[in-house]
C-alpha cells in the first residue's frame, strides 16, 4: 500500500511550518497504487481548472466513492478558506481612524458579548463566597474557596495572599489552560505562580475552569461532535468561563485588601483566551498579559488549526468578524501577547499578524508602549509557560500595576501536595445543588415566543424574519442567486447540465457543487403554469430515485438534490470535526448553507415559475427554511418532522429566536402540509396558520 498525505500538503504554501510537520504526521491515509496514480491525474485537473471540479467520481467501486468523498474535502477547504479571507480584511470592523474606531467600539462590545452567549449580561447575583480552608506559611497564605458565579455555578479557587497586609494590595487573576489534575482541579497545577504573586505583594486568584474543575462541567461538545445544539442555543463555554471571570473580579474587590483600581487578568492557552476575553468585556482590568491564547481566522481555518482548540476558544462569530477586533477591545490598556515560537496550536506565522494588527490599533491611541508582543523560546511543539516567559509576565504586571521594574527570579518553590489544595476535601463536601455539568443546557435564555395577536400576524412574521436573518443567517442576502450549471466532474469527461434525466452539477454559494437529478425537465426552459417538485435528500438518501416515503408524493416533473455534503459532495470525518467547526468561525453551519443550497437549486429549477419542495426529517426542515428566503417556493411538505432544533438541523443562535413549529408558521400563507406529525408541538403551528387567516392552507397527516 502507499501512504499519502491529506491534501492539504498540496497547499504548503500558505500552511504555518508547525502545522506542516503536524499535518504530515497526524493524518495519513492509505491507498492503492493505483489509486494514487488516478488521484494524481485529478489533482492535475484541478490545478489547470482552478476548482474542485476535477476531483470527483461517479463509478460505485470503492476507490471512486473515496475520490468522491475526497471532493467533498477540496471542495470544502476552498471554500472555507475563501471566506476566511475575506473576513481577515474586517480587523476593527473597518474602522481607519481612532474616532471611528472609538464610534464602533460599544456596539462591537455589544456584538462580542452576543457571540459568547452573554448578551444581554446576565444578573449578577450574590455570590456566596465561601472560604472552606486555609494554608498558612511564613509568608503567604492561600484561601481554599468557592463562590457562585450564578445559582448553582460554582467556582472553586485559591487564593494566594501575603501573609501581612499593609495597606491595598494589587491584584491577579489566573485563568489556567486544559491541564487535567483530576479531582483537585487544574488550579492546583498553577500554584507556583500563585506563590511568586503572593510573595511579591500581590494578592492572586487562580480559578479552575469549567471543565478541569473539582465540579467539571463539558468544555468540548463540538469538538466531539455530542452536542451540535449548542450551535442552535447560541451557546459556548466561552460563555460561563467569561462570566465566572467577570465574577472572579467582582469576588476580589469586595476584598478590604484588594485595590480595585490595580487588578491583572493572565493565563495560557484557554486561559490566555479568556484573558483576552475579559479584557475585552470588563474595564477592571487595568493590565493583562495573555500567553499562547489567540490565532487568527488564516491559522485556525485555513490551515486547519482550529482540529487542536477547544471549543472555549471559539466564538459563534454571528457578526463576521476578524477575531483579532476582540483584543482589540482592550486598547489602550496594557496587554502582552506571548508566545512559544514553535507552538504547533499557536503559530508564529499567526501570531507575526496578530500583533502587526494590535499594534495598528495601539498606535491610533498613541499608546506603543502599552502593546508587547513576546516571544519564548521552547522545544519544539512547545505549549508551556517557560522560564523566561514567566519572568516576562512578572516583570509586565510588576510595570503597571506597581510602577516597579527591578529584576525578577522565577517561581522555583517548593510544591505544595496538590490535594491540599482542594476547595472540597472530600467527595462528600460536593454540594449538591451544582448545576456545573448541565449548565450548557440553561445558561443562555431561549426564546419564548407569544403567538401572533389577531390581525399582527405580518408584524409579527417580519419581526421573526428581522431576528432570523440576524442572528442565524447573516450571510443570506435579500434574495439567494439562482444556481448555475457546472461542467459534471467526472475525470476528464463533462457533461453538460441540459439533460432530461441523470445527475447534473450545479454550482451555489460561492462555486460549490451539488449534485441534482432531473426527471421530466430541461433546464433553462420558459417557466410553467404548473408546479416543479423538488425533493431534498438527507445525508444516507440516494439520488438515482426519489426515497421510499417520497414515491407517493411526485411525479413528473420533478427533480433530486443532494446538497452539499450529501452523497458525491460529502467530505471525510475529520479529526475534531474540522469543517462544521470551521463553519462556525467563518459565521454559518453546514445546514445554513444547505438551505442556500435548497433555495440557489428551486430559483431556476422551474424558470422561477411555482416550486414545491418537499423533505424528510432535517431536510424537510432545510426545505422549509428555503421557502421563507425563496418566493418561487409556493408549497412545502414535511415528512417525519422534527419537533426542535435541539435535535436539528442545527443553525447559529435559532433557539433565541424560535423553534420549528413556529418557523413553518413564518410560512403562511403558503400551502403546507406535515405528514406524521401528531406531536403536540405542531398544535403551535396550526394555531399560527389560524391567526394569519390561513388555516386552509395546512394539512395536517
Amino acid at each position: 500500500m502507499l501512504r499519502i498525505t491529506t491534501m492539504m500538503q498540496v497547499q504548503q504554501n500558505v500552511l504555518d511550518p508547525p502545522f506542516r510537520r503536524l499535518d504530515r504526521i497526524a493524518e495519513p491515509q492509505l491507498m492503492s497504487p493505483g489509486f494514487a496514480k488516478k488521484l494524481f491525474l485529478s489533482l492535475m485537473l484541478l490545478v489547470a481548472l482552478g476548482t474542485p471540479a476535477g476531483l470527483a467520481q461517479t463509478s460505485s467501486s470503492r476507490a471512486d466513492d473515496l475520490n468522491n468523498r475526497l471532493l467533498g474535502d477540496v471542495m470544502m477547504e476552498k471554500y472555507l478558506a475563501q471566506e476566511a479571507a475575506r473576513l481577515s480584511d474586517r480587523f476593527l470592523d473597518g474602522a481607519r481612524t481612532l474616532d471611528e474606531w472609538k464610534d464602533k467600539r460599544p456596539r462591537l462590545r455589544q456584538e462580542f458579548l452576543e457571540m459568547i452567549g452573554l448578551w444581554p449580561m446576565p444578573e449578577k447575583t450574590p455570590l456566596h463566597a465561601t472560604i472552606t480552608g486555609k494554608i498558612e506559611k511564613d509568608d503567604f497564605v492561600v484561601e481554599k474557596l468557592h463562590f457562585q458565579s450564578r445559582p448553582g455555578l460554582y467556582v472553586t479557587a485559591n487564593l494566594w495572599r501575603p501573609r501581612q497586609i499593609a495597606g491595598k494590595l494589587p491584584a491577579v487573576v489566573l485563568f489556567v489552560g486544559h491541564y487535567n489534575r483530576g479531582r483537585n482541579g487544574h488550579k492546583t497545577f498553577m500554584q507556583d505562580q500563585g506563590m511568586w504573586f503572593a510573595k511579591n505583594g500581590y494578592v492572586c486568584l487562580i480559578l479552575d475552569s469549567l471543565t478541569r474543575g473539582e465540579l467539571p462541567g463539558e468544555h468540548q461538545g463540538l469538538y466531539n461532535g455530542q452536542r451540535w445544539w449548542w450551535l442552535s442555543r447560541g451557546y459556548t463555554p466561552a460563555a460561563v468561563e467569561c462570566w465566572n471571570a467577570v465574577r472572579s473580579i467582582d469576588y476580589l474587590v469586595s476584598r478590604p485588601e484588594v485595590d480595585r483600581d490595580r487588578i491583572a487578568a493572565t493565563g495560557l492557552s484557554g486561559g490566555g483566551a479568556l484573558t483576552f476575553w475579559i479584557a475585552a468585556v470588563d474595564d477592571r482590568v487595568t493590565c493583562a498579559a495573555a500567553a499562547s491564547g489567540m490565532t487568527d481566522w488564516e491559522s485556525n481555518v485555513t490551515n486547519r488549526i482550529v482540529r487542536l482548540h477547544c471549543d472555549c476558544m471559539l466564538p459563534i462569530n454571528t457578526y463576521g468578524w476578524e477575531f483579532t477586533t476582540v483584543a482589540a477591545l482592550a486598547a489602550p490598556r496594557p496587554l502582552m501577547f506571548v508566545n512559544c515560537d514553535d507552538d504547533l496550536g499557536f503559530p508564529m506565522a499567526a501570531n507575526h499578524r496578530i500583533s502587526a494588527r494590535l499594534r495598528k490599533i495601539y498606535g491610533m491611541y498613541g499608546k506603543d508602549d502599552l502593546f508587547k508582543d513576546y516571544v519564548t523560546h521552547g522545544p519544539v511543539g512547545a505549549h508551556a509557560y517557560t522560564p523566561d516567559s514567566r519572568m516576562a509576565i512578572f516583570r509586565w504586571i510588576n510595570h503597571h500595576l506597581k510602577g516597579d521594574d527591578s529584576p525578577v527570579t522565577d517561581a522555583n518553590f517548593a510544591r505544595l501536595p496538590e490535594e491540599d489544595l482542594r476547595t472540597f476535601p472530600t467527595d462528600n463536601d460536593l454540594p449538591e445543588d451544582a448545576l456545573n455539568n448541565v449548565i450548557d443546557q440553561m445558561f443562555v435564555h431561549q426564546a419564548k415566543v407569544s403567538l401572533p395577536a389577531p390581525g399582527q400576524f405580518k408584524m409579527w412574521r417580519e419581526r421573526l424574519l428581522g431576528q432570523l436573518r440576524s442572528l442565524s443567517f447573516p450571510t443570506f442576502p435579500d434574495r439567494i442567486p439562482a444556481s448555475d450549471k457546472a461542467p459534471r466532474p467526472n475525470f476528464f469527461t463533462f457533461v453538460e447540465w441540459e439533460r432530461e434525466s441523470g445527475p447534473q452539477v450545479r454550482t451555489t454559494e460561492s462555486g460549490l457543487l451539488v449534485y441534482v437529478t432531473l426527471h421530466g425537465l430541461v433546464s433553462n426552459e420558459p417557466p410553467r403554469a404548473k408546479q416543479v417538485t423538488l425533493v431534498v435528500l438527507n445525508e444516507d438518501e440516494s439520488l438515482e430515485k426519489p426515497p421510499d416515503w417520497a414515491a407517493p408524493l411526485v411525479s413528473e416533473p420533478y427533480a433530486i438534490l443532494a446538497p452539499r455534503g450529501v452523497g458525491s459532495t460529502a467530505w471525510t470525518k475529520q479529526r475534531a470535526n474540522y469543517v462544521e467547526r470551521a463553519h462556525l468561525l467563518v459565521g454559518r453551519t453546514v445546514d445554513q448553507g444547505r438551505v442556500w443550497d435548497v433555495a440557489a437549486v428551486a430559483r431556476p429549477l422551474n424558470g422561477e415559475g411555482p416550486v414545491k419542495v418537499i423533505g424528510r426529517g432535517q431536510a424537510g426542515v432545510l426545505a422549509a427554511y428555503a421557502a421563507l428566503w425563496e418566493p418561487s417556493i409556493k408549497e412545502v411538505i414535511l415528512v417525519d418532522p422534527p419537533t426542535s432544533h435541539a435535535t436539528g438541523p442545527i443553525f447559529m443562535n435559532v433557539l433565541r429566536v424560535l423553534d420549528v413549529p413556529e418557523a413553518l408558521g413564518l410560512l403562511a400563507p403558503r400551502s403546507l402540509t406535515l405528514v406524521n406529525a401528531g406531536d403536540a408541538a405542531f398544535d403551535r403551528t396550526v394555531k399560527i396558520y389560524e391567526r394569519a387567516g390561513a388555516a386552509k392552507s395546512l394539512q395536517r397527516r
